[in-house]
């Protein structure tokens, strides 16, 4: 197996009404958090951001659609998920993108989660596990 690349990327997918989508964890049930997804080799952050929502929720965003936070964060990687990396790696930069839609809509799950919410910003900011998808909530909601 390829280990994964230390870069990731965040997205915050949002309705206007307020409401942020969030997603299940299925090898973690009870980890809530946007969509999320390691860079494969050669790609950008956008690219990934791209594959990433599609695979995750099935929506279609675009260049057009998804909007550059221009923010990223380094954090460290728990230890139940470092087996997933080359050895000696510890820490990870995240791309945080944020797509913006009409209204709280039907999404289809991949695999990789058990369940979805669309819920109102502050709820989904306090429900997720990561501090890095808290903040990035937290900055779309004042935008």
């Amino acid at each position: 197996m390829t280990p994964k690349l230390p870069r990731s990327i965040l997205v915050v997918i949002h309705a206007a009404g307020g409401e942020v989508l969030l997603l299940e964890r299925a090898d973690r049930p009870g980890f809530w958090q946007s969509v999320t997804g390691s860079l494969e080799l050669g790609e950008t952050p956008l690219a990934a951001a791209i594959r990433e929502v599609k695979e995750e929720t099935g929506l279609q965003p675009t260049a057009e659609t998804l909007v550059d936070c221009r923010l990223s964060n380094r954090f460290e990687i728990f230890p139940q998920w470092r087996h997933r990396y080359a050895t000696g790696v510890e820490y990870n930069v995240e791309h945080v993108f944020s797509l913006r839609l009409a209204n709280a809509s039907p999404i289809s799950l991949s695999d990789e989660h058990l369940g979805y919410r669309w819920l109102p910003w502050r709820q989904a900011a306090a429900k997720c596990f990561s501090w890095s998808n808290r903040d990035a909530i937290s900055i779309m909601a004042g935008r």
